[in-house]
């Protein structure tokens, strides 16, 4: 397994890697809207989902890779209220044939982030 980090996406907050590759997957672990250069999560819910996205595609680049690459995302939400926002902004980073996913709402995600999104990819 050959861990995955880069400066252009936050730090992982506890013991794990932003993403890890085995072969020619990639598993990246749950992002949240966290600004990579601030540190700093904004309040709402579309700067935080605009932001994972962001650094979801940085930590992509860095093993290679980009959205059309990803096979399934796994979304957390605090709010099923959120969910047009994030299928709109889900579909301007995700082109047909779309990944497999899910979206789960959740009680509580680190850091009382929004959004948390997971997803594997492979070439």
């Amino acid at each position: 397994m050959l861990p995955i980090q880069t400066n252009k996406a936050p730090a992982a907050v506890g013991p794990y890697s932003q993403a890890a590759m085995k072969g020619n997957m990639v598993f990246v672990s749950g992002t949240l809207g966290i600004d990579p250069v601030t540190g700093v999560m904004p309040d709402s819910f579309e700067e935080q989902a605009l932001l994972v996205f962001s650094n979801l595609k940085a930590i992509l680049e860095m093993a290679a890779m980009n959205f059309s690459h990803v096979v399934k995302v796994s979304i957390f939400i605090l709010d099923m209220g959120d969910f047009a926002v994030l299928n709109r902004l889900y579909a301007e980073n995700f082109r047909e044939p779309y990944p497999a996913r899910e979206t789960v709402q959740v009680s509580r995600l680190p850091k009382d982030g929004k959004v948390e999104i997971s997803l594997i990819a492979m070439k």
